[in-house]
């Protein structure tokens, strides 16, 4: 890993913030901006199949960049010797960030999976159920813990 991270330093550190940034920076612009936006739509079946249109594209974007997170952020820990010194709590501290992050993010999955199911059988109290979690409860978290962990990683490159 030290070999990899010493010949793509730079790559690997572009690809884990690209990550960041595509990951959370879509969160929040779902959240604040798009999500309101759906909101204005009175028929609930419209808005409701549009939110899971949104949020399921949304997810496959998502998904190979929190890939590219994860793999990048262990060649970084590793090659960086931060499971060891003085970095260890702020390294260990993003680990435990972007692992809470991944499982909110795999119950999110998990929600709008179930929410697309009863959806398309007609059932949009239960879809609606499914998903109302999300924009109030699970992404704020997710984006709350993603703001964190990119101070964090800012103040891991200032040493």
């Amino acid at each position: 890993m030290i070999h990899i991270f010493s010949q793509f330093s730079h790559l690997i550190v572009y690809l884990h913030v690209l990550g960041a940034f595509v990951w959370v920076g879509g969160m929040i612009a779902i959240r604040f901006a798009v999500h309101p936006t759906l909101q204005t739509i009175e028929d609930p079946a419209i808005k409701l199949g549009k939110t899971l249109a949104l949020v399921g594209r949304f997810f496959n974007i998502v998904i190979p960049f929190i890939v590219i997170i994860v793999a990048t952020g262990m060649v970084m820990a590793v090659a960086l010797n931060g499971h060891h010194g003085t970095l260890k709590p702020i390294f260990m501290a993003k680990e435990i960030i972007w692992t809470v992050m991944t499982i909110n993010f795999s119950l999110m999955y998990f929600k709008r999976y179930k929410a697309q199911k009863s959806f398309d059988k007609g059932d949009l109290a239960t879809a609606k159920a499914h998903i109302t979690l999300i924009p109030k409860l699970l992404l704020p978290l997710n984006i709350a813990l993603g703001i964190v962990a990119l101070w964090l990683g800012v103040t891991l490159r200032g040493y």
